[in-house]
């Protein structure tokens, strides 16, 4: 995206990308379909950002949800929201999408070179009319130099290393002075000490119509029982408050509410009633409609066997802690939060300590919620960065 605006502004563009190819990341993240933005109003899809509401405000404001619908159309490709507010490409997936934007950027003049990484500056910052020369790793471990009047960095966060987001940068950065903040897995799934038994029954079983608390936040959705713990959006939409109270040495735990739909008084009402022969499990799903993996999740916290008391099934049902050990890793996480803090870039991400070089996407400390706000929010700061590496060049270098 960042090449796109500079080539539009008539600069003269080379994308250098580590990997054979370019776009892999996009096509991971379209891989179950690709969810480009958001359709709710742009008030309501800033507030997603939380604590980076404030940082990322202009460049979202500049290109939003509906500047991102109409490049995606520009593009050939028609936009469609899903029944969630979700926008996704008509195609479903990134491919067609990606195609033509290759397509595009070659109409434009811009030239890339695969199999290149980015290895740091080849000379220490001097005077901004200076070129800046940047040194390039090839996959042979051989480096050449290259020089160019404005250098625009997305080199990724540290999820899904092998589409190239390694995070190899980091130290990078951090040898030429530059305040950067560990990479940490965001919209992750959590680590959560299962029974053997319980495992070998309901690994890769989806858990329907549920409601997880953490910290007063609560979110409805689904989630998927995996050999580690727990995947799916509820999870993910918590990751910053869970990965905070891990950070702090907490004992965390997520609150499960197996049955959202009904109050306490109304679950406690229908378990008073149940026929003699019943097990716990038919006594659940006669009453509550509630399957095997709910009645066995809720002998899973202590192991012990289940009340057969209606109050204080009740409770358990509304209110059942999983304690959580851990994070997924970085390397399984949709993405990353850490990098780059907003306070070491200017106004138009340029970074303060190397003037002429500047930084967008998950390279910078800012978190997200899955729903369309990564790409977009990832969108909007390659068209600012760009914007604002043309205008320096073309101020710097007229």
């Amino acid at each position: 995206m960042a090449a796109q605006v500079l080539a539009e502004r008539g600069l003269r563009v080379t994308v250098y990308e580590q990997m054979p190819t370019l776009g892999r990341k996009l096509l991971l993240a379209g891989r179950s379909g690709l969810n480009l933005t958001h359709s709710e109003p742009l008030d309501s899809l800033l507030e997603r950002y939380g604590r980076a509401r404030a940082d990322l405000e202009p460049a979202l404001r500049a290109f939003g949800n509906v500047a991102l619908r109409s490049w995606a159309q520009n593009l050939g490709e028609d936009t469609y929201i899903g029944s969630s507010g979700r926008v996704f490409p008509d195609s479903w997936r990134a491919t067609t999408l990606l195609r033509s934007w290759l397509r595009h950027l070659a109409r434009l003049g811009v030239r890339a070179e695969t199999g290149v990484r980015w290895g740091g500056w080849a000379e220490p910052s001097s005077s901004s009319r200076d070129p800046i020369a940047i040194r390039l790793v090839l996959r042979d471990g051989t480096q050449q130099t290259a020089t160019a009047d404005v250098v625009v960095l997305a080199l990724g966060g540290g999820s899904w290393p092998r589409t190239g987001s390694d995070g190899r940068w980091v130290e990078v950065l951090r040898d030429a002075g530059v305040a950067v903040n560990d990479l940490v897995a965001s919209n992750a799934g959590v680590e959560i000490d299962w029974s053997p038994g319980f495992l070998e029954r309901f690994e890769g079983v989806p858990l329907k119509n549920v409601a997880v608390t953490h910290d007063g936040q609560r979110v409805r959705g689904e989630l998927v029982i995996t050999k580690r713990g727990l995947e799916g959006t509820p999870v993910y939409t918590l990751s910053p408050s869970l990965r905070r109270a891990l950070a702090a040495g907490a004992t965390s735990a997520l609150h499960l509410d197996l049955h959202p739909d009904l109050s306490l008084d109304d679950i406690e009402h229908r378990l008073r009633s149940r026929r003699p022969k019943d097990s716990f499990a038919n006594w659940l799903r006669r009453r509550l409609d509630l399957g095997p993996l709910a009645s066995a999740l809720l002998r899973e916290p202590d192991g012990r066997p289940p009340s057969d008391d209606p109050t204080t099934t009740a409770r358990r049902i509304k209110d059942l802690p999983l304690v959580v050990h851990s994070m997924a890793s970085i390397e399984r996480a949709i993405s990353s939060a850490g990098g780059v803090p907003f306070d070491e870039l200017d106004a138009r991400l340029m970074l303060k300590r190397r003037p002429g070089t500047f930084v967008a996407g998950e390279m910078v400390d800012w978190d997200a919620p899955t729903g369309g706000y990564l790409l977009q929010a990832t969108f909007s700061m390659a068209v600012m960065a760009a914007n604002g590496a043309a205008d320096w060049a073309l101020r710097e270098h007229p």
